[in-house]
């Protein structure tokens, strides 16, 4: 099934202003099972925009949507030929003090799980484990003819192969890790083929106008229904593949609690928003619970072999 995909999302009625209070997710964590819910807002500090943040990506870029990316050849060059620029840039990012800061509280027992909205695998890079990626990884590959899966080191190696020399400079990356470039510098880019079977390649991850896996959604709510509480870390929960969580926590009476500096779609089912940067609202809430956040020593492994 497709659906038409929400960009943008105006708030209606009076939302409450949020506040600067870091008391009540202290408290939540110090209580544990809290299940974490990640959007773009978190990786913002390690150098990857937002969509709909101050300066997000769409207030010049179209994402790509499922529709168009199959719909013929020339949208899935220019899709290829961004992305594998992209990636390049992507390889290079590093977790920060916000997915240290989720990953020392899911060492202390503390967290019952973390599903991310997030494409870019920052959390698992910060040492997190058993993170649900809701909208799949760009670190993977999937066919759609033969449906055979395969690491997208091993692409970018074949695209670097097919396009010796492609090194535009793009205007900017965005958080899909599509670079911006320009039709010019997109033409004579050469997108190669399945090796297994010579079918269509997509990123394994959930394009605007896909809908995510129902087995992934099935088994994000049975994280929520097992939480003691949800907690949301930069997302501003437009689409509802994030805001559902939201409203399942909240009609099962679990608290929600939100660290968003702008509004979002999901204040109203919240019992506080925490309007403040998330690496130093997560380093605080650590301190104030003794937890001191591990720092990255060594680049992940996956990302220094990138391109």
């Amino acid at each position: 099934m497709r659906i038409r995909p929400t960009l943008s999302w105006t708030p209606t009625g009076e939302i409450a202003p949020g506040t600067t209070d870091l008391g009540p997710v202290a408290e939540a964590l110090g209580a544990g099972g809290v299940l974490v819910l990640s959007g773009a807002g978190i990786s913002t500090e390690s150098g990857i925009p937002d969509y709909r943040g101050e300066g997000g990506s769409l207030s010049r870029h179209t994402p790509m949507t499922y529709q168009d990316f199959t719909a013929g050849p020339q949208a899935r060059r220019r899709y290829w030929a961004r992305s594998h620029l992209g990636w390049r840039t992507f390889g290079r990012a590093r977790p920060n003090t916000g997915h240290l800061a989720v990953a020392a509280f899911a060492r202390q027992g503390l967290l019952s799980g973390v599903i991310t909205q997030n494409v870019d695998g920052l959390h698992q890079a910060a040492g997190s484990e058993g993170v649900v990626e809701l909208h799949g990884s760009l670190d993977r590959v999937v066919c759609l003819s033969c449906g055979a899966f395969s690491p997208r080191r091993e692409l970018a190696g074949r695209l670097e192969e097919a396009n010796a020399g492609f090194a535009p400079v793009a205007a900017a990356l965005n958080p899909d890790g599509d670079a911006d470039l320009t039709d010019e510098q997109v033409k004579d880019f050469q997108v190669v083929p399945c090796a297994l079977c010579g079918g269509i390649l997509k990123p394994d991850v959930v394009f605007f106008g896909e809908t995510v896996p129902p087995r992934r959604v099935e088994h994000c709510r049975a994280l929520v229904g097992e939480a003691s509480s949800l907690l949301v870390l930069g997302s501003s929960l437009t689409v509802m593949s994030g805001l559902r969580f939201v409203r399942q926590a909240a009609q099962e009476g679990r608290p929600v609690l939100i660290i968003n500096r702008d509004p979002t779609r999901g204040d109203r089912h919240a019992t506080t928003r925490i309007a403040l940067p998330l690496g130093a609202a997560l380093t605080t809430v650590a301190e104030r619970l003794g937890i001191t956040p591990a720092p990255m020593s060594e680049p992940p492994l996956e990302n220094a072999e990138r391109p």
